[in-house]
């Protein structure tokens, strides 16, 4: 058996050392054991970064571009600062009404994170429920246009939205607009999570002439960590067709440890990418 270099052996360790840390700070909020105090949370800088975060440059020259949605942040600090020790440039999307939403909004926003509002609505199984804040088919126009301002003026960080579940209200065109309309007028950007190919939500915000994108690729519809490389793969050949690709993820321990080797591997053979905020995969 060859022996390592010093520089594999090196990378070795830094993945050992991430992957203890990750499972410390995931398996905490997976069984109740936040790590943070309810009183630490209170404090202002409980984050790994003491600095606004500054990303490394890349050449001038056309590469394709992979930007990362992390959902359903909110509930959990200790799962927030997991991917925030990825260093890489990941949007979190976060959940309104929760315990957390507006402290993690706050703390990622001003260390440098780019912050989308995940802007729960109705499910076609009506046995799920989507969450504090969300939007249903029966509500009014008035009633779109009250909750979604309120979720927002919650999260001010936020530069756009995209939706939690959603597979029953964003194919429902007519009250799609509603919510459309209210986002534009905040002069954010849209993401949708095509959580159903009956999703009318792109197809108007572009007629809306919003700001907008449609995601590429769900990372973790299954919990394996396998999957989640092949998801990773799929969002990349996705990219060197088209110039670039979106992916959303959870705040899940096989999501993190995929995005870390994923991260330490993409630019060692072959084509180089560029990771960036989803914010710079908009177009109108």
């Amino acid at each position: 058996m060859t022996e390592k270099d010093p520089e594999q052996k090196k990378q070795l360790c830094h993945r050992r050392l991430f992957l203890l840390k990750g499972f410390a700070f995931l398996s905490g909020a997976l069984f109740g054991l936040n790590i943070f105090s309810e009183a630490k949370a209170q404090e202002t800088n409980f984050f790994p970064v003491t600095e606004p975060r500054t990303f490394r440059p890349y050449p001038s020259v056309p590469t394709p571009k992979i930007a990362f949605i992390i959902d359903d942040i909110g509930s959990s600090i200790s799962r927030a600062k997991a991917f925030l020790s990825l260093n890489m440039p990941i949007t979190f999307a976060i959940l309104p009404k929760l315990q957390y939403s507006n402290l993690l909004a706050q703390e990622i926003y001003e260390k440098g994170y780019e912050v989308m509002l995940h802007q729960p609505m109705e499910p076609y199984d009506k046995d799920i429920d989507p969450g504090p804040g969300a939007l249903y088919v029966s509500y009014k126009d008035n009633e779109i246009e009250e909750i979604v301002s309120e979720n927002l003026a919650q999260i001010p960080q936020a530069s756009g939205v995209n939706n939690h579940m959603g597979s029953r209200f964003t194919s429902c065109s007519d009250k799609v607009v509603e919510a459309l309309k209210i986002i534009k007028q905040k002069n954010l950007f849209f993401v949708d999570s095509l959580t159903s190919r009956h999703s009318q939500a792109y197809k108007l915000a572009r007629r809306l002439n919003m700001k907008s994108a449609p995601r590429n690729v769900f990372l973790d519809n299954s919990p394996e960590l396998s999957y989640v490389r092949r998801q990773l793969n799929h969002l990349k050949q996705h990219a060197l067709r088209h110039g670039e690709a979106i992916g959303i993820g959870h705040p899940h321990l096989s999501t993190l440890f995929a995005l870390y080797d994923f991260k330490c591997d993409l630019n060692k053979n072959g084509p180089v990418f560029e990771l960036v905020p989803v914010s710079d995969l908009i177009s109108v």
